[in-house]
C-alpha cells in the first residue's frame, strides 16, 4: 500500500486536502499520515518544518500538501517564517523540477479573462520550473556601502548540472507532447542567463525532434497572454519560473484550478495546488477543491504510475464542470452554471468517480 504524507497545513489547506483524500479513496487504497507544516507548526512547535515532519515526509511514497501561510504569521524572522517550510521540505526531499500544467477546460472559457478568440484557440501548456537554485536559494545579505548607506543584495547563481537537468525534464516532458520547448531567460542582461541559454541548447541535441525556442522573460510575459495556444512546453529557472506560472493561473479561469508536482530523481513527489491559504474565506465553504483534487491525480500519475485512475479523477472533474457546476471563483453568471459550495464539488466529483 502506498504511503501519503499529508500536510493540511494553514487557512482552506485542511479544507481541500480532505476533499482530495475522499477523492483518492475512492480509486486505490493508500495509507494517509498527517503531518503538520507552516504556521500551524509554529505555533505547536515553534518552528515551520518540524524534524519528524520531514521525516515523515522522506520515508513516504509522496507528500501532499495543501497551503500554508497568512497574516497571522507575517512578522516572524525570516527562518521562522511558513514559507520557510516549504522551502526546507523542497530541499529535504531533494526535489529540484516544479511542474505546472496551464490548461483551461472548454466548459471554463468563459472565466478566461482573454479575448474569445484568443481563448477558443485552447490553451494547453506545462511550465517547467527549476526549483531550488537561482536567487531564492542564493547567498541573501544585508550591508553598508564604504559611503555609509544601507544596501541589500540577493546572489543568482546556477551550476552547469542544476540546469542540465531540468532543461532533460522540459525536454521528455515535450516528447509526450507536441514537441515544442521553449527556454525563458534574460540573456541580453544576465550572465547566469547566458549559461542557462548555452546549457539548453546542448541539452537540446539529444532530443533532435524537439523544437527549441528561446524567449526573454518580459517577452514571454506578453506571448503568454497575446497567443498562449502557441505554448507547448516552457522550461525557465527559478524566480522567473514563479512569476510566470502564476499569470499562467489567471489565464485559464483560476488560480484555484491549477495543480503543482515537485520531482525529484526519485518518483517520489511534492503535490499541492498553487493557490495560498486564502485565510479570508477559510471555514466558508468557499474554497475550490480542484486544484487539490488535480494535484493528486498528478500524484497518481507521476509517483504511483496509476495512470487510469488519474485519468478518472481529471474527467469527473471535466464532466462536473460540463454540467456547470462552479464554485465561487470560477462562477460567471449564464445560463446553465450554478454556484455551488468547495464541499458539494467535492461530493459532485465523487458522485462520477
Amino acid at each position: 500500500m502506498k504511503k501519503i504524507a499529508v500536510i493540511p497545513g494553514d487557512g482552506i489547506g485542511p479544507e481541500v486536502i480532505g476533499a482530495t483524500l475522499e477523492v483518492l479513496e475512492r480509486v486505490g487504497k493508500f495509507e494517509f499520515k498527517s503531518v503538520a507544516m507552516g504556521g500551524n507548526a509554529i505555533d505547536k512547535y515553534g518552528d515551520p518544518l518540524p524534524a519528524e515532519s520531514l521525516k515523515i515526509c522522506q520515508d513516504s511514497d509522496a507528500t501532499l500538501l495543501g497551503a500554508v501561510g497568512g497574516p497571522k504569521w507575517d512578522n516572524q524572522p525570516p527562518e521562522k517564517r511558513p514559507e520557510k517550510g516549504l522551502l526546507g521540505i523542497r530541499a529535504g526531499l531533494k526535489v529540484f523540477a516544479n511542474i505546472r500544467p496551464a490548461k483551461i477546460f472548454a466548459p471554463l472559457a468563459s472565466a478566461c479573462p482573454l479575448r474569445k478568440d484568443i481563448a477558443e484557440k485552447g490553451i494547453d501548456f506545462i511550465i517547467v520550473r527549476e526549483l531550488t537554485g537561482g536567487i531564492y536559494f542564493g547567498e541573501h545579505k544585508y550591508f553598508t556601502t564604504p559611503e555609509g548607506e544601507r544596501a541589500a543584495s540577493d546572489l543568482m547563481q546556477y551550476s552547469e548540472h542544476e540546469i542540465r537537468r531540468i532543461a532533460h525534464v522540459a525536454f521528455k516532458m515535450a516528447m509526450g507532447r507536441r514537441k515544442i520547448v521553449t527556454s525563458v531567460d534574460k540573456a541580453n542582461i544576465l550572465n547566469t542567463s547566458r549559461f542557462w541559454r548555452e546549457i539548453v541548447e546542448d541539452v537540446a541535441k539529444e532530443y533532435p525532434e524537439v523544437k527549441l525556442n528561446h524567449l526573454y522573460v518580459d517577452n514571454a510575459s506578453m506571448q503568454l497572454i497575446r497567443v498562449p495556444s502557441e505554448f507547448d512546453v516552457i522550461v525557465t529557472e527559478n524566480t522567473f519560473g514563479d512569476i510566470l506560472s502564476d499569470e499562467a493561473s489567471q489565464i485559464v479561469g483560476s488560480i484555484g484550478m491549477i495543480p503543482s508536482a515537485s520531482l525529484g530523481e526519485d518518483n517520489r513527489g511534492l503535490y499541492e495546488p498553487i493557490h495560498g491559504s486564502a485565510p479570508d474565506i477559510a471555514g466558508q465553504d468557499k474554497a475550490n477543491p480542484i486544484g487539490t483534487i488535480l494535484a493528486g491525480a498528478m500524484m497518481l500519475r507521476y509517483s504511483f504510475a496509476m495512470n487510469n485512475e488519474a485519468d478518472k479523477i481529471e474527467n469527473a472533474v471535466d464532466s462536473v464542470l460540463r454540467e456547470g457546476l462552479r464554485t465561487p471563483d470560477i462562477f460567471v453568471k449564464s445560463e446553465g452554471t450554478k454556484l455551488i459550495t468547495g464541499s458539494q464539488m467535492k461530493a459532485a466529483i465523487i458522485e462520477k468517480l
